[in-house]
């Protein structure tokens, strides 16, 4: 880690993060490259390698915000909220997952390459992030659905949520693949299906 103020080094930190999102939105997780990374931003290709040993561990930085960012946004429905039908969490926790497609993304498709290449510290950190979405729809599911065994929603819903993304989100070619196959298959958004499975699950 180069030397310099904590607040300098989250900020270089961040524009690499911010260029791995950019070129994710328009190329895959394999094409992408920590030289491609440094194109888009101020630092040469040696430098970056100051703050990330990887592009999974740049992976793995997105990913833990986009958890952060989703417990941050339940944390606001607990705490905003006096009381909630279990309609009205299943609603929410849908929403709140419509609102994180690039954490369903990177999940359902790049997870494993991402752990798998990060060190240890990077991988601790990211599992405080994942923790804490636990705990956070532990703590509204406590608060609003007392009689809901909170564990068996738990341990249900987030393998669930893992796959979400390539149901919901498919390109003109899978769409054409699954008409050529004869498969006549409903298709669904994010929120229908969270919302869907998160209201069996209540």
């Amino acid at each position: 880690m180069p030397r310099g103020c904590a607040a300098l080094t989250n900020a270089r930190r961040e524009e690499i993060i911010c260029a791995c999102k950019e070129l994710y939105k328009t190329m895959s997780f394999k094409e992408i490259t920590i030289k491609e990374i440094a194109a888009y931003t101020s630092f040469t290709r040696p430098s970056i390698y100051n703050y990330f040993e990887t592009k999974e561990e740049i992976f793995l930085a997105i990913l833990q915000q986009e958890y952060e960012r989703w417990v941050e946004e339940l944390c606001r429905v607990t705490a905003e909220n006096a009381a909630l039908s279990k309609q009205q969490v299943a609603e929410k926790l849908a929403t709140s997952l419509e609102n994180r497609e690039l954490l369903l993304k990177l999940m359902s498709m790049n997870h494993y390459d991402m752990e798998a290449n990060s060190r240890m510290e990077r991988l601790v950190d990211f599992k405080n992030a994942y923790g804490a979405s636990l705990t956070a729809v532990d703590a509204l599911l406590q608060k609003f659905c007392p009689d809901v065994d909170r564990n068996a929603f738990l341990y249900n819903f987030f393998p669930f949520i893992y796959g979400i993304y390539p149901y919901a989100v498919v390109t003109e070619k899978q769409r054409e693949a699954m008409e050529q196959a004869g498969i006549h298959y409903q298709y669904h958004t994010i929120y229908e299906l969270a919302y869907h499975c998160a209201l069996k699950l209540l």
